[in-house]
């Protein structure tokens, strides 16, 4: 059987899982949901990452281990993934024993590419990470996002050869054996590697970092988050000692967010050659979720939880709005007036007034019997292309210009009016309503079946209503109208349901 692995980037525990933190995982989930429709034997791995200075210090704030923090910490992103429907197969911490046994067992396989040596560099704290002195004058000398002065410091560090390997990823990436996407983003990664890679400290001195992994045979230092981190996408497969890593490496998409795409097209696949292992096939390397046109930032404190938008509006308008109206490859816009805007507007009337519309037909004038008349099947072709092409949102939007043709379709066809010359005596009305109904169910199956990557649980309710050839009544309304960050328009009240022809009832 055909198996796929898609991966996203494990985040750093310290601060609470945002909206933009869930692209990787609404981006990998779609994937994943796409292949298993397929047939394909899917993993899917999320994580998170739980080293380091700020996850010690605030242990230390709140009275626990670092192991005990980190743990309530994680909890958070496995909360907010599963209530997002997010389907992973495999959920990994750094902190767990055999990654850290693994990520031991990787350093001892990479020691003939380092080397130990003073290092002295510009450091954030906040982002426990080194900048290039290039970076560091290009920001003068402030870390933008920390909005505090970079710390010159002086260590003595493990370095991995990372230089060795530019013109060798270089190749593969021209070859096709690694591929980036968007295309403007692997010319950035070309135009990186012709500058050439400087080696890159993978230790930090244990009297500086004491949360992390020991570094084997040398009690003093510890390993640093390239390799510690960036390993989990082997270690949770089993590698090294796990032989079953193998039926599913290389990975077959990476999800990663653009600002980490230099450390998963260079230092990545660079570990991944001196281990002598194939590099992943496709980088996706996806852009921000701005807020109101803003960056989310601490220092602004505008981050939106995703709890704030599924505890009112439910896991699929979630995904929705973030896997159609946020680019997949590109930055994208989040407020909640659009957001409204489009659970009111394209969930609400669009597509579930369609189900509750079509099902209320079949049950007034059929007495809910869709009938085995043919059900024609549209040409799905541009939906599988943008989804082979990892293009999610160009494929959403087939799906809803198929909702909008049938909506077009059926004002067209005006099958309330077919019912009432039916009922005054016209003989060839009873088949032309027949097969516009048929025509109708047929086509919600199958917007159903290409919704199921995207929205789930409303794809499983569509299909639950039309599939046995009988409407199979479902208690509620698709998307209620809500309207608790804007007002509501004139006359229409928060809970109102849009009233048209044979709209108005619950399916």
């Amino acid at each position: 059987m055909k198996k796929f692995y898609v991966t996203t980037a494990i985040p750093y525990v310290n601060a609470p899982p945002h909206i933009g933190t869930m692209m990787d995982y609404l981006l990998a989930d779609c994937l994943a949901r796409y292949h298993r429709l397929n047939g394909l034997t899917v993993r899917f791995q999320a994580g998170t990452d739980e080293h380091g200075n700020k996850v010690a210090r605030k242990a230390a704030e709140a009275g626990l281990s670092p192991q005990e923090y980190a743990d309530k910490l994680a909890r958070n992103f496995e909360e907010a993934i599963r209530a997002a429907d997010i389907s992973y197969t495999d959920f990994i911490r750094t902190s767990d024993p055999k990654h850290q046994r693994r990520v031991q067992e990787i350093w001892r396989r990479l020691k003939p590419h380092l080397y130990k040596a003073n290092y002295t560099g510009w450091y954030c704290s906040g982002c426990e990470s080194f900048v290039t002195d290039l970076a560091a004058a290009a920001n003068n000398g402030v870390c933008p996002d920390h909005r505090q002065p970079y710390q010159r410091l002086n260590e003595e560090n493990y370095f991995f050869k990372l230089s060795a390997f530019a013109e060798t990823i270089k190749q593969a990436i021209l070859a096709g054996k690694m591929t980036i996407q968007p295309d403007f983003r692997q010319k950035e990664v070309l135009q990186l590697l012709d500058g050439g890679l400087e080696d890159v400290s993978v230790s930090r001195p244990k009297q500086h970092v004491g949360w992390g992994v020991g570094v084997p045979d040398d009690d003093t230092q510890v390993i640093y988050v390239w390799i510690d981190a960036l390993s989990n996408y082997l270690t949770v497969l089993g590698y090294p000692d796990d032989e079953a890593w193998r039926e599913f490496w290389p990975a077959d998409v990476q999800v990663i967010g653009k600002d980490i795409l230099r450390f998963h097209a260079a230092i990545w696949p660079a570990i991944l050659l001196a281990l002598d292992l194939p590099l992943p096939k496709r980088l996706l390397a996806h852009g921000f979720v701005n807020i109101e046109g803003t960056k989310i930032s601490k220092s602004l404190n505008n981050a939106i939880s995703p709890r704030q938008i599924i505890e009112t509006y439910g896991a699929d308008a979630f995904r929705y709005y973030l896997l159609r109206h946020v680019p997949t490859l590109d930055d994208g816009d989040f407020t909640w007036e659009k957001f409204e805007n489009a659970y009111n507007g394209e969930l609400g009337n669009e597509l579930g007034n369609l189900v509750q519309r079509v099902a209320a037909m079949i049950g007034r004038y059929q007495h809910g019997v869709i009938g085995d008349l043919p059900r024609p099947k549209h040409d799905t072709k541009p939906y599988h292309e943008a989804m082979q092409a990892m293009q999610l949102d160009r494929a959403f939007d087939f799906v809803f210009t198929s909702v909008r043709s049938l909506n077009v379709y059926l004002e067209n066809v005006q099958p309330w009016q077919v019912a009432k010359r039916r009922d005054q005596g016209d003989v060839e009305a009873e088949a032309h309503l027949g097969e516009i109904l048929a025509y109708a169910a047929s086509s919600l199956e199958q917007i159903a079946f290409l919704l199921t990557p995207f929205m789930p649980r409303s794809a499983e309710i569509i299909t639950k209503i039309f599939a046995d050839g009988v409407i199979t009544p479902y208690q509620g309304v698709l998307f209620p109208r809500l309207y608790k960050h804007t007002p509501a328009p004139s006359g229409q009240s928060s809970n109102a349901t849009p009233s048209s022809n044979e709209s108005s009832k619950t399916v």
